[in-house]
C-alpha cells in the first residue's frame, strides 16, 4: 500500500484574467509568503522562484490549489509535475466561511483559503488528472466540435424560427427530415431563392442544378418536381416589401448556419483522425452504440490516466449516471446527480440511446427496466451506468467488449416464464 505523503507547504492561486494572487502556508496554517504575479512567462519564474524558497524541489514538488482547470497558467503548472487541484469556487466559498464570517472577502484571503483546503482536505479532493498529451489534443477537439453542434443547432432553430414568419413552403418541403435544414438541398435552395416571390420564379432547370450541386445523386428530377410541386401551392405571404427585407436576413443567418455546418464537419474529421491514433480506441469502439466520433467524446472526458477512476463507481458519479442518496432522519430521497460532467453525461444519452439497437443485451436491460417502473429517461440513465462500469472494466484490463460477458442473464424456460 502506497504511504500517504506528508504535506509541509501547500500553495493556493486565486486566478484572475491579468494578474494571479498567491498564496504559500505551513503545515500549522502560518502564512509563509503571499505574491501578486502577472499573467505571462515572467510571472511564472516569479512564482516558481517562489516556490523554491519554501522547500518545492522536483522530487517533492509543493501542491497547488486553484479555481480553473484550464489556461496557460494551469497547463506550466501541470507541466512541472505537480500535483495542481481544481477547487469549484462554490466550495472555496464555503471553506471562506470558516475563516472569517463577516463575509469579507479578498484576492489574497481567497489564495490564503485554497493553499489551507489543501493543508486540511487535500484527500477530500481529486488533483487533476495526468492525462497523456494525445489525450488532451482529442479533448481539445472534441469538445470543440460538441459546441460546434450545440452552435449549429441553434443557428438551425433561429433560422427555422425566421422562416415560419413568412417562408413556409421551404420547411414544407424538407418537414420529413428531423432538422429540415440541415439537408443541403434546403441550404443551396435557400441561397438561390431566399424568398417565396423567387422561389416560385424558379425554373426546373434552375432548381435541379441546385438539387445536383447540393450533392443528390439519386432521384433527381423526382425531388425536383416535388420541391417545385411545393413551391407553386398557394401560401400565405408577407407584403412584398417586408418580404424582402426578411429574405435578406436569411441570407444573413443562412451563412451562420452554413458556417457552423462546416465547422462541425471539419471538427468532427480531425477529431476522428486523432481519436484512432490512441490505443484505447479499439476498445472504446468495441462497444456497441460508440461510434468513432461518440468514442473520441468519452476519451475525451475520462482521459487516460488509469489512477484518476480507481473504481468504477467513481466513473459513475464522474458521469453523473449513478444515483445520489440524500438522508436526513427518517427522510430517504434517491435521486439523479444534478452536479456531473454535462458533457459526459450527454454523450451517454446518445451511447445509450444508440446500444439499443446495437446490442440485444442492452435491448434486454433497458426494457426490464421499463417494466420495472422507470421512465424513459431514467431507463437509458441505468444503462449507461451499466455499459459505463463496463467500459471501466475493459480499459483497467485491455479487453474489447464482449456481449456474452456483458449482459448474460439466466435464461427461462417456457413454464417458467409462463408461471
Amino acid at each position: 500500500m502506497e504511504r500517504e505523503r506528508v504535506v509541509h507547504a501547500t500553495c493556493g492561486i486565486d486566478w484572475a484574467e491579468d494578474h494571479h494572487d498567491v498564496a504559500v502556508v505551513d503545515a500549522d496554517a502560518g502564512l509563509l509568503a503571499k505574491l501578486r504575479i502577472s499573467d505571462d512567462a515572467v510571472g511564472f519564474q516569479n512564482l516558481l522562484r517562489l516556490l523554491a524558497e519554501h522547500g518545492d524541489s522536483p522530487d517533492d514538488p509543493i501542491p497547488v490549489a486553484i479555481e480553473t482547470s484550464r489556461g496557460l497558467l494551469v497547463a506550466c503548472l501541470r507541466a512541472s509535475g505537480r500535483q495542481v487541484y481544481a477547487i469549484n469556487p462554490m466550495a472555496v466559498a464555503r471553506y471562506r466561511d470558516r475563516h472569517a464570517v463577516s463575509q469579507k472577502k479578498s484576492d489574497h484571503q481567497d489564495a490564503v483559503v485554497l493553499a489551507n483546503i489543501l493543508r486540511t482536505d487535500a484527500s477530500l479532493h481529486r488533483s487533476l488528472p495526468t492525462d497523456s498529451d494525445l489525450v488532451k489534443a482529442i479533448a481539445v477537439l472534441a469538445r470543440a466540435q460538441q459546441d460546434a453542434v450545440w452552435d449549429r443547432t441553434r443557428a438551425h432553430n433561429r433560422l427555422r424560427s425566421h422562416l415560419r414568419e413568412y417562408y413556409p413552403a421551404i420547411l414544407d418541403a424538407f418537414a420529413t427530415k428531423r432538422e429540415p435544414l440541415l439537408a443541403r438541398e434546403a441550404r443551396a435552395i435557400l441561397a438561390i431563392a431566399p424568398t417565396p416571390a423567387e422561389a416560385a420564379r424558379l425554373t426546373r432547370a434552375r432548381l435541379r442544378t441546385a438539387v445536383r450541386q447540393a450533392g443528390r445523386q439519386r432521384r433527381i428530377e423526382a425531388e425536383t418536381d416535388r420541391i417545385l410541386e411545393v413551391f407553386r401551392r398557394t401560401w400565405l405571404r408577407q407584403p412584398p416589401l417586408v418580404e424582402r427585407a426578411m429574405g435578406r436576413q436569411t441570407l444573413a443567418l443562412l451563412a451562420q448556419f452554413d458556417a457552423a455546418c462546416h465547422a462541425c464537419d471539419d471538427l468532427a474529421r480531425e477529431t476522428e483522425e486523432l481519436f484512432l491514433q490512441h490505443p484505447d480506441a479499439e476498445i472504446i469502439t468495441s462497444f456497441p452504440g460508440l461510434a468513432t466520433l461518440t468514442g473520441a467524446r468519452i476519451l475525451a472526458e475520462i482521459g487516460d490516466d488509469r489512477t484518476r477512476f480507481a473504481q468504477a463507481g467513481d466513473l459513475k458519479a464522474y458521469a453523473g449516471s449513478a444515483p445520489v442518496t440524500r438522508e436526513s432522519g427518517k427522510s430517504r430521497h434517491v435521486t439523479h446527480r444534478r452536479i456531473k460532467n454535462s458533457r459526459l453525461a450527454a454523450t451517454g444519452r446518445h451511447w445509450a440511446f444508440a446500444a439499443l439497437t446495437a446490442s440485444p443485451g442492452a435491448h434486454a436491460h433497458y426494457n426490464r427496466r421499463r417494466s420495472n417502473g422507470d421512465r424513459y429517461h431514467a431507463a437509458l440513465r441505468n444503462l449507461f451506468n451499466r455499459m459505463l462500469g463496463q467500459l471501466h472494466h475493459c480499459l483497467a484490463c485491455h479487453q474489447k467488449f464482449d456481449e456474452t460477458t456483458a449482459f448474460n442473464q439466466p435464461t427461462r424456460s417456457p413454464l417458467t416464464a409462463a408461471a
